[in-house]
């Protein structure tokens, strides 16, 4: 049991110095949500409205702003959460890697020019993960191969309150 305590510390500690360095921060904002098709606990992503929600009881959901697929690239469907990963390691997939051949087969986690950011939850069926980001700036704008990404202080706050299994439904 203290394993998992400490554990536990060090995974909060890692995104808390993951954050103390990425000074962007928007608070996710509670709304109403009043699609009726998605379950709370279910994270739904409008690609068009660049934004993430975590759906609630009562009619309401957090919103989080988000990047998503460039033209071409955002995808939709049903899919879950296979895995959460502090400070994860990034290897390009080959689509990414084809366009952009200087990029290195491996970034370390945590290195600054690792798109992956503060932490990652990687989504079954396919190369996508709803993760952080080394450019906040970015949030708001449809950029990305697919992934959603997050300000690193947003994917904390969503990484403490979900789990693997968590239902990812994504809409235009």
């Amino acid at each position: 049991m203290q394993k998992v305590v400490w554990g536990m510390v060090a995974i909060y500690l890692a995104i808390g110095l993951a954050l103390w360095s990425n000074k962007a921060f928007a608070a996710p904002e509670l709304v109403r949500f009043a699609d009726q098709r998605f379950a709370p606990g279910t994270i739904v992503v409008k690609n068009r409205e660049r934004s993430l929600y975590l759906v609630h009881r009562g009619g309401t959901a957090l919103r989080y702003q988000v990047a998503v697929g460039k033209r071409g690239k955002a995808w939709t469907g049903q899919t879950y959460i296979t895995g959460m990963h502090v400070r994860p390691a990034w290897s390009p997939p080959a689509e990414v890697k084809r366009d952009l051949p200087h990029l290195p087969v491996v970034i370390a986690g945590g290195a600054p020019n690792n798109p992956m950011g503060a932490a990652a939850m990687t989504l079954a069926g396919g190369e996508y993960a709803i993760h952080g980001t080394n450019r906040p700036g970015l949030i708001g704008r449809a950029v990305s191969y697919g992934c959603i990404r997050m300000r690193n202080a947003d994917i904390a706050d969503l990484f403490a309150r979900v789990g693997v299994n968590t239902r990812v439904v994504a809409v235009n």
